[in-house]
């Protein structure tokens, strides 16, 4: 009977002994799920941080479009009084040319008419002749009075066409300078949205540009556009093939944040126009804009010094703003050999828009653009001068070849 009571004991002891060890794995397992509850709810909030911040990002972007369809109205009215004093200069310089050319013909014959109109009849028998001979000889400084009143006619008419010219230009220069003036104010307006926009790029936005920044380092060096962009898509596979191995490396390691991350750098790698404008396979029909209020001045296929056009040329206003023909993702914004500052936009489908002519760049590589947003400003000239002038320089690849852009972009309206 002792024997019961004393099993008894070691039995209460032995349960009192094994309880903590029961309970230490429920607290671990509660512990685990409490993590996981937060490492999903921090997921949540990366989530939905992220979407704001691509809300925001895209109501930006939209602001941005607005601003600088203000600015393209400024710039087309400096555009227009533009072309006008350079028409207005055309002429005036030409009527400059005329009235030197009929002075300079004058010039010899200013002494005799100076003495024909003081002293007609001492100069025409100044020189002894026979009568027929100084017959002659007055009938032929008839016609050659006859000439010189007409040259005089025609110097004087030069000459009001001359001062016409210079008061036109002297009229016209006011409304130039105010709207250049409305231009700048446009311009200035676009700009500090242009620098808060930049400002404000979330950190899966700076890890994308760093990573396209890198490509576009990399695609600096190329010694033709065709392999700048090979070197692009060689960076972007291997940007996708990193990000792919992170994510599975997450995934099996049950670190879902950091997988999603991986997943998102992948799709982006993957898909870097994102929506783009182009879908792969398009038909041309006006998908792009004009990236810039101006007109053309050397079309696809015309001669050039290094053979025939692979793009179009524009002339626009002094200064003017520069916008994305197609909605995607820069890939490219850095000098570029001859091409000075260089613009390359991924627009899906397998097409790149190159620009070129710029004077500045307002976009960086691994941002994504909407189509008509800014992303550089032209350099300025003098309306009226004879220096040449900047043009800005498109050209559309598909899979790095160029291909004709007339029938994809939009007429100006």
């Amino acid at each position: 009977m002792r024997l019961l009571p004393l099993l008894g004991g070691l039995l209460i002891a032995f349960a009192s002994a094994a309880a903590p060890a029961v309970s230490d794995p429920r607290r671990a397992l509660q512990d685990a799920e409490r993590a996981n509850t937060d490492e999903q709810a921090a997921h949540r909030d990366a989530v939905d941080r992220a979407a704001r911040a691509a809300t925001e990002a895209m109501r930006l972007a939209h602001e941005r479009i607005e601003a600088t369809a203000r600015l393209r109205q400024a710039e087309a009215a400096t555009a227009e009084a533009a072309a006008r004093i350079d028409v207005l200069a055309v002429r005036r310089r030409e009527a400059e040319r005329r009235v030197q050319a009929r002075a300079a013909a004058l010039q010899p014959l200013l002494p005799l008419i100076q003495r024909l109109s003081l002293y007609p009849a001492e100069t025409l028998l100044a020189v002894p002749a026979p009568p027929d001979e100084a017959l002659r000889g007055v009938l032929v400084l008839q016609g050659l009075a006859r000439q010189m009143e007409q040259e005089a006619e025609a110097l004087r008419r030069d000459q009001a066409a001359l001062d016409a010219a210079t008061g036109a230009l002297q009229q016209e220069a006011p409304r130039l300078a105010n709207a250049e003036a409305e231009q700048k104010t446009e311009a200035e307006v676009l700009d500090q949205k242009i620098a808060a926009a930049l400002d404000d790029q979330t950190a899966a936005e700076v890890a994308a540009s760093q990573a396209a920044t890198r490509a576009a380092l990399a695609a600096s060096r190329m010694e033709s556009l065709r392999s700048a962009l090979a070197s692009i898509e060689a960076q972007r596979k291997a940007d996708e093939a990193r990000a792919r191995e992170q994510a599975q490396r997450a995934e099996k390691e049950k670190h879902a944040a950091a997988a999603a991350e991986a997943r998102g750098r992948e799709s982006m790698a993957a898909h870097p126009s994102g929506a783009g404008t182009i879908a792969a396979g398009a038909a041309p029909h006006g998908q792009l804009q004009p990236p810039v209020i101006g007109v053309v001045i050397r079309g696809w296929g015309e001669q050039t010094d290094g053979g025939p056009a692979t793009g179009l040329s524009y002339h626009a206003p002094p200064g003017a703003r520069v916008t994305s023909p197609c909605g995607g993702r820069v890939v490219f914004a850095e000098p570029f050999r001859s091409y000075g500052l260089l613009l390359i936009v991924d627009c899906g489908g397998g097409y790149h828009i190159v620009l070129a002519g710029f004077d500045r760049l307002d976009v960086r590589p691994g941002q994504n653009v909407l189509a008509g947003e800014p992303v550089g400003v032209m350099p300025n000239w003098v309306p009226g001068s004879t220096a040449k002038r900047p043009a800005l320089y498109i050209e559309l690849r598909r899979d790095g070849t160029p291909v004709n852009p007339a029938q994809w972009l939009r007429p100006a309206g």
